[in-house]
């Protein structure tokens, strides 16, 4: 060994002790020991958090899937005729909706999307064509896209047997991006699993409305466009306390709550529009 190879031996064995040693009168210790017990500290309270909203979404998962047919079937009617019947729903030009998911049970929108995609538009001008973009998922890591559709023979099922735009139409062109659109939308079709009356909402776990609502608001105010409603469709057992549900950093607050007894506005923005 040489003699550089020597002093660093015995440097290491001096100094790794007092790194280690709980006792040890290090200097390093105290910092160690500090930044070690914020980051804990900074985790603890997120982390709890995390786990209460998985135990949210156990016991609202089991109460849908418990929920009886034929009322499901009648809020979903009745959900779709306050959302067609609204006049924020009727003047909207552009607006972003999910597609609504059966296995999920999601609240259906088969009927608002089928009325959107109506090739005729009425004599009233608030009833003309909108145009209305819809949600494909392109990975795992919250990433989703919102993409034009004219039909509802755009979609096909992905492989969660979920209904999608592909990213190209039957001409091989690609289908407008929302993100990439020159015009706003004025309106956002929610999903979740479960809301409250002060505008908390929490999705199932994949974090990817959250990501994009954030992305787009971030985008209308970059480029100075009034930002659009929120507005989340919502069966009744859905509807918690306020407080019950946990809200985290990257929560995105929703404006509006249609139910199967009508619209509950939430944000100032709604209130404004007399929802």
């Amino acid at each position: 060994m040489t003699i550089i190879g020597r002093r660093l031996q015995r440097f290491t064995e001096r100094m790794i002790p007092q790194l280690v040693s709980p006792t040890a009168a290090s200097p390093f210790l105290p910092i160690l020991n500090l930044r070690s017990s914020t980051t804990m500290s900074a985790a603890a309270p997120l982390e709890a958090l995390f786990k209460e909203k998985k135990a949210l979404r156990s016991r609202v998962r089991k109460q849908l899937k418990s929920m009886d047919p034929a009322l499901r079937s009648q809020e979903d009617e009745a959900i779709q005729r306050v959302v067609l019947e609204a006049p924020w729903f009727k003047s909207c030009r552009s607006l972003c909706a999910y597609i609504s998911c059966a296995a999920l049970r999601e609240v259906d929108t088969t009927k608002v999307l089928s009325e959107i995609l109506k090739n005729t538009p009425q004599d009233d001008d608030s009833q003309a064509r909108k145009k209305l973009y819809v949600p494909r998922v392109e990975d795992k890591n919250s990433f989703m896209r919102m993409l034009n559709i004219t039909r509802m023979d755009d979609l096909v099922a992905n492989s969660m047997d979920i209904l999608e735009p592909e990213p190209c139409d039957a001409e091989g062109k690609e289908r407008e991006d929302v993100m990439l659109a020159d015009e706003p939308v004025d309106l956002f079709l929610l999903p979740g699993l479960a809301f409250d009356k002060s505008g908390r909402r929490i999705g199932r776990g994949g974090g990817y409305y959250d990501t994009f609502l954030t992305k787009y608001q971030e985008l209308a105010k970059d480029r100075k466009w009034k930002k659009p409603l929120f507005v989340a469709l919502s069966y009744s057992l859905q509807i918690l306390e306020d407080g019950v549900i946990p809200i985290t950093p990257n929560d995105v607050p929703i404006d509006a709550l249609v139910s199967s007894s009508g619209v509950i506005p939430i944000s100032q923005a709604a209130n404004k529009m007399h929802l």
